[in-house]
């Protein structure tokens, strides 16, 4: 048996913070109270001064793995995440082959094993022609939820999630749309996992499709009204069916506002944000340049005033980061050229930590970033809370020290980032999964996690 005591930090429980010491045995916390003491066998680790903090749940990644791990795999993905203090990643279903079926599934689960340096889980892909039976198998399988890319065609040939919306390639499956959502939310519904959207819709964007030269016709191309009618939309759909609605990324006001409208008249829906979004605007282009081209992309200051605002009233209940990483050679070319997304698994707690510490309260960031996700996403038997019979993912938080976001300290493989130069009023000291401390270049030790609860 392996212990480990944690002693003398300020600890977030499920009931706040408070002064404690935290007892591990065998991976588990056993106990959460002031003056614990453990055996001369175990290991003690003074942390007075220090927050102790539950691993962070980041349910909105892109590994890249399998399909272009040049971009990042599950080892440097999770390495990057496990310097951050994130524990938990849930990977999205768009890499290659998209994880359209069980078997799919299944296979990415073992590389992903292979690899990962936290727990990870898989999200399953809605495509057009999904089935029913389909959905029922991933869930089988350990599916976190499923993800429709409402404006994304789907490849045939490379099984491949694609933007795009002129071509008449004969390979090329139609999106899921609204009509989709309505066939299989149901099946969803009874499944009882979140159904979640990006939240484009297309007519929109076909409307103001323009070529991409500059920011300005990055942020014309895909205006706020797309979001808010895929919000709509897919709310009224999520309302009829009972299906549980997740918002992925959302970046606007206009959006915000339609999932407020959408909770009013009864909607079940959870709304995730990025720290992109909460820290940058589109004025900070000129400093930050095409690191900050993603999608959707970082608007105008107002749109990050009111995602602030909805997240300080718990509208928004989720932060995570959307981690969607290419070479530095790919992101260092003309904005027309440059892939969308940026990396930032490794700067989620920290980025919230300072949020939460600007809007007068510190403790927010550990709801935003672990409590709320695990419960969303059923994982709240073992992750998201210090609390005995948990895994001892735990996160030490230096409250007195300063990071810079820095290349030289990104584990991505993408190190220029959209966050790159923020400083934060924090720093991470110590980060254990399961009781073990994380090293870097230590060996793979992530699990898969499943949803605790499927309803039939």
């Amino acid at each position: 048996m392996t212990e480990l005591l944690i002693k003398g930090g300020t600890v977030y429980t499920p009931d706040g913070p408070r002064r404690a010491d935290v007892h591990v045995s065998d991976g588990a916390i056993v106990r959460v109270e002031p003056g614990l003491a453990i055996g001369p066998d175990g290991k003690q680790i003074d942390v007075d001064g220090m927050y102790v903090l539950p691993g962070a749940v980041d349910v909105h990644v892109h590994s890249r793995d399998p399909g272009f791990p040049e971009k990042e795999d599950f080892a440097t993905m999770t390495a990057a995440a496990a310097a951050g203090g994130v524990t938990v990643v849930l990977d999205m279903p768009n890499t290659v082959p998209a994880v359209d079926s069980a078997g799919v599934l299944e296979s990415k689960a073992a590389l992903a094993r292979s690899k990962a340096q936290v727990d990870f889980g898989l999200w399953g892909l809605i495509r057009s022609s999904t089935t029913p039976e389909q959905l029922e198998a991933m869930a089988d399988a350990g599916a976190v939820g499923f993800k429709a890319y409402l404006a994304y065609s789907f490849s045939l040939s490379r099984k491949q999630v694609l933007y795009s919306p002129d071509d008449e390639d004969p390979d090329l499956e139609p999106p899921a749309d609204y009509g989709t959502l309505a066939r299989l939310a149901p099946v969803v519904a009874a499944l009882g996992l979140p159904l979640a959207i990006h939240a484009e819709d297309p007519t929109v964007l076909a409307a103001f499709r323009r070529p991409l030269l500059t920011y300005d016709d990055l942020l014309e191309s895909r205006p706020p009204e797309a979001e808010a009618v895929a919000v709509s939309a897919a709310a009224a759909v999520a309302r009829e069916s009972g299906a549980h609605l997740h918002i992925a990324h959302l970046s606007s006001a206009l959006g915000l506002q339609a999932a407020e409208d959408a909770v009013k008249v009864g909607t079940s829906l959870s709304v995730e944000t990025c720290p992109q979004f909460l820290l940058l605007t589109a004025q900070d282009f000129d400093q930050v340049g095409s690191a900050m081209k993603m999608l959707p992309p970082i608007r105008g200051a107002a749109d990050r005033e009111a995602l602030v605002g909805g997240l300080k009233r718990g509208v928004i209940s989720v932060v995570s980061t959307d981690h969607a990483p290419h070479t530095d050679e790919e992101k260092s070319r003309r904005f027309e050229d440059a892939p969308a997304g940026s990396p930032g698994v490794q700067t989620l707690y920290l980025s919230c930590l300072q949020l939460a510490k600007d809007l007068g309260d510190v403790w927010l960031a550990p709801r935003w970033v672990s409590q709320a996700p695990a419960d969303l996403f059923g994982l709240s038997r073992s992750k998201g809370a210090i609390a005995p019979g948990f895994d001892a993912d735990i996160v030490i938080v230096d409250p007195r020290g300063k990071t810079r976001v820095r290349p030289e300290h990104m584990r991505s493989r993408q190190r220029h980032g959209a966050l790159e130069g923020k400083e934060f009023d924090f720093s991470i000291q110590s980060v254990f999964l399961r009781g073990e401390r994380f090293a870097p270049g230590g060996k793979a030790r992530g699990r898969m996690v499943r949803p605790a609860l499927v309803a039939r």
